[in-house]
């Protein structure tokens, strides 16, 4: 099934000069480019893509409060709170600072199953923890402790659509139509057959 996804290269992959590298990997992979920009992101837009509910506030928050135990913080002394869902929103919080750093590289890949595609070539959200061979995993140099000793986001480089319904909202909040083209790359009649 071909789909499109929306991936966004934050201020960190772009400030660190490994755009071109990542969007690489993409097209290595089949993945083609049907709508790309660079921009400084809309504070308003970032907000809306960034909207949490109050059950990931309290899952993030949650995960947080362990990482204080693990990392020996005080939440209380941290976060100024040790309720897991205001935690969380600090935490969202943090996600629309990070995007005033710098530029955003934000595009559009369509292909065969993209949506899975591009997220196994991404890898899981943390650096530190993402499997060699992804891109986190490769290029990230960020970590949860530093991150919260920082008190601030973790520079994973990249976002990626969790899902086909996400993908279509987020293209739609990042992207006019006219801003997405359609045509053949010389290999997909090749596969047509």
């Amino acid at each position: 099934m071909i789909q499109r996804s929306l991936i966004l290269l934050k201020p960190d992959a772009v400030q660190r000069g490994i755009a071109g590298e990542i969007l690489h990997r993409f097209e290595r992979a089949g993945l083609k480019i049907v709508g790309a920009k660079l921009i400084t992101a809309d504070p308003e837009v970032v907000k809306k893509h960034y909207k949490k509910d109050a059950q990931w506030h309290k899952m993030v928050g949650g995960f947080s409060l362990k990482d204080c135990e693990t990392f020996g913080f005080s939440a209380t002394d941290h976060f100024g709170t040790e309720d897991a869902e205001e935690i969380g929103r600090i935490i969202n919080g943090w996600l629309y600072e990070m995007f005033k750093i710098g530029p955003v590289f934000a595009f559009v890949l369509e292909g065969s199953g993209a949506v899975n595609k591009i997220r196994e070539l991404v890898g899981i959200t943390y650096p530190d923890k993402a499997q060699p061979g992804t891109i986190r995993g490769d290029f990230g140099l960020d970590s949860v402790f530093s991150s919260m000793k920082r008190k601030r986001a973790v520079l994973n480089l990249i976002h990626a659509s969790g899902t086909p319904e996400e993908a279509e909202d987020e293209i739609k909040m990042w992207f006019k139509d006219d801003e997405l083209m359609d045509y053949k790359r010389i290999h997909e009649d090749l596969y047509a057959y």
